[in-house]
């Protein structure tokens, strides 16, 4: 979903459009570190790994330090506009320094941002990614656009959620959920794993938010790597076949139902959440996936090398990474389920049920399904 807010922030738009019903459960643990989409295992991946360790903290050491103190660092961010302001407002709060943001569209959902990034190589654009989503963020680093940074502020973050080489930190999840209408569609009546999705009596009755794009994107990527590339193309077909509605955001998706045009969504936690102020019957259930649980995705945030304020850029994300920051996303609409487990216990969040992918699995994934998208959903 998008939406607007206050906040005293230098906002720049695009200039481009290329750009279970089971509830409760632990936190997801016990991922494994990530390696920044490294294939891991064996002494030849501890040893790559390692040597791209070393190459990016060279590389960290060759930015730019930044210029006068107080200068304002430039954010890409792909969050949505109402919590990334309240969040940033904050930031300048404390510490005086203003931040200039370029947000993303709703229908090109991170996507244009990072082909933003990659178009800027050599250039200098953003210092910092802030983005709603982990996948794109490892795409990043994979092309050696990111700038290696171990933030203390993240030391009490577990390490399944942090780039071994320090090319990015993960924090504040949303869940991929059904949405319906309580008082149109009873609870009981939904399938409990998200595959089921695809039969003709409920892709009929289906909006999806275009896959090529944002946390959807992501989500039928996990469905791929889960599942692979035959039956996830499979199961879009089925989609496909069944007149299941493509359209351009999850936010969309959920209009979609609150009209009665469809009757059930795949969409994110927030968009549910912010939707029931006004339906309140509006409701969510969290499909499994196939082993075990739903799809989470965390945000992410990322110094982007080459940038002109290093300095700046790690004050800030210093702050994006830190307990205070989780503490106001998992109390705003978003509703992000930290993924700190003593801020968990301290707010009383309890996390669905979530798939054992890494997210490296799923970003291995992400070309394969979107190719797959364009051609059968989308053509």
């Amino acid at each position: 979903m998008r939406g607007t807010g206050g906040g005293a922030l230098n906002v720049t738009q695009p200039d481009s459009g290329a750009r279970n019903q089971r509830s409760g459960g632990a936190l997801p643990d016990g991922r494994g570190s990530v390696r920044c989409g490294l294939a891991r295992g064996g002494a030849k991946g501890r040893v790559l790994a390692g040597v791209l360790a070393l190459a990016c903290a060279s590389v960290a050491g060759c930015e730019r330090k930044g210029g006068a103190a107080g200068e304002s660092p430039l954010l890409y961010c792909s969050v949505d506009t109402e919590f990334a302001r309240e969040v940033l407002a904050e930031y300048e709060r404390r510490t005086g320094v203003k931040v200039r943001v370029i947000f993303d569209t709703e229908a090109a959902k991170t996507t244009g941002l990072v082909q933003r990034i990659l178009d800027e190589e050599g250039q200098t654009g953003a210092d910092l990614f802030w983005s709603n989503e982990i996948f794109n963020t490892i795409l990043l680093s994979r092309r050696g656009r990111l700038a290696a940074y171990v933030s203390p502020a993240a030391a009490d973050i577990p390490e399944a959620y942090k780039c071994a080489a320090g090319t990015w930190t993960a924090f504040g999840m949303r869940a991929r959920v059904v949405a319906f209408d309580s008082a149109v569609t009873p609870r009981a009546s939904l399938p409990t794993t998200w595959e089921a999705y695809a039969a003709p009596e409920w892709a009929s009755k289906l909006a999806i938010a275009n896959p090529l794009f944002g946390t959807t994107r992501g989500h039928v990527a996990a469905a791929f790597a889960l599942w692979g590339e035959d039956r996830g193309r499979a199961y879009l077909e089925r989609l496909r076949a069944g007149g299941a509605a493509v359209l351009d955001s999850n936010s969309a998706t959920v209009r979609a139902v609150l009209s009665g045009n469809r009757v059930i969504a795949f969409t994110d936690t927030d968009d549910v959440i912010v939707a029931r102020k006004q339906r309140p019957t509006l409701d969510m259930i969290y499909p499994d996936l196939g082993d075990g649980g739903t799809v989470l995705i965390p945000n992410s945030v990322a110094i982007v090398r080459g940038g002109a304020h290093r300095r700046e850029a790690e004050s800030l994300y210093d702050f994006l990474v830190s307990a205070d920051v989780e503490r106001m996303l998992a109390r705003s609409d978003s509703r992000n389920i930290p993924v700190r487990s003593a801020l968990c216990e301290e707010l009383g969040v309890t996390a669905p049920p979530a798939s054992k992918l890494t997210f490296a699995r799923v970003a291995d994934a992400l070309e394969a399904s979107a190719q797959a998208a364009r051609e059968i959903l989308l053509k």
